[in-house]
């Protein structure tokens, strides 16, 4: 009878051990309970707060699934010669970040349902868009004064352009050891814009203010004109940088 009871209480111990729940209590397991916590709270913002789903969602179920103890949906393996091979579900998927091919994929769809005219119609505009640049580099020497190297620096200041697949790929370029935490930083923060924007808004304007009513009027611009500007757009940069091209 002892011994039967010492057998299924082996066997009890057995399979505890290869759950979920003794990965928790492993060593470093509190950090993986950390990121699930995290994991929930993206996904609550992303399904009831309707803040930025299609960039949250994906990112919350990834972060879930990859820090589930035990779940082997991405592993990284030492291939004997200084690199990696990756298996698993996120491990397939990896690739396309290693290689570099999804900011790319990314690019192109979004150009390819950019609408140039308000652009064209008020080229001052683009002072606008020069300006918010600089964030870029004040957040780089921020992060040098903190002890980064100038290359982590690069990667960390590419966020302040609040361009997600920019941010991936220069970091993949420049620091692949920081693009799992610069990639959900740099979509955290933007799809986070809808919920710090209001109460900043509210805090520097008053209620008088944000009632008023814009007027936009938007010069006609020539077919022509659009089709023209992204491939002479596309020339002038492809000749002053051969890589973005």
């Amino acid at each position: 009878m002892t011994l039967l009871s010492n057998n299924i209480g082996d066997l009890f111990l057995d399979f505890f051990k290869n759950t979920g729940i003794a990965g928790f209590f492993a060593d470093g397991g509190w950090k993986n309970l950390i990121m699930i916590l995290i994991a929930l709270l993206l996904l609550y913002l992303a399904i009831f707060k309707k803040a930025e789903p299609y960039l949250l969602l994906p990112i919350a179920v990834g972060c879930l699934l990859a820090n589930l103890p035990y779940v082997e949906i991405f592993k990284k393996i030492s291939d004997g010669n200084g690199g990696y091979t990756y298996e698993g579900l996120l491990g397939v998927l990896y690739y396309g970040v290693k290689t570099g091919i999804y900011p790319c994929l990314i690019f192109l769809g979004i150009g390819a349902t950019t609408d140039f005219g308000p652009l064209l119609s008020n080229p001052k505009t683009l002072i606008l868009g020069a300006a918010a640049q600089i964030g870029i580099f004040l957040t780089f020497i921020i992060a040098s004064l903190m002890g980064f190297t100038p290359q982590q620096a690069a990667s960390i200041g590419i966020i302040a352009g609040a361009d997600g697949p920019t941010a991936i790929l220069t970091t993949k370029t420049l620091a692949p050891e920081l693009l799992s935490s610069i990639t959900i930083a740099a979509y955290s923060y933007m799809a986070l814009v809808p919920i710090i924007q209001p109460p900043v808004i509210k805090l520097l304007t008053t209620k008088k203010e944000r009632l008023i009513r814009m007027p936009y009027q938007e010069k006609s611009v020539s077919k022509t004109t659009k089709i023209l500007f992204p491939i002479i757009i596309t020339m002038i940069t492809g000749i002053v940088s051969p890589r973005s091209v």
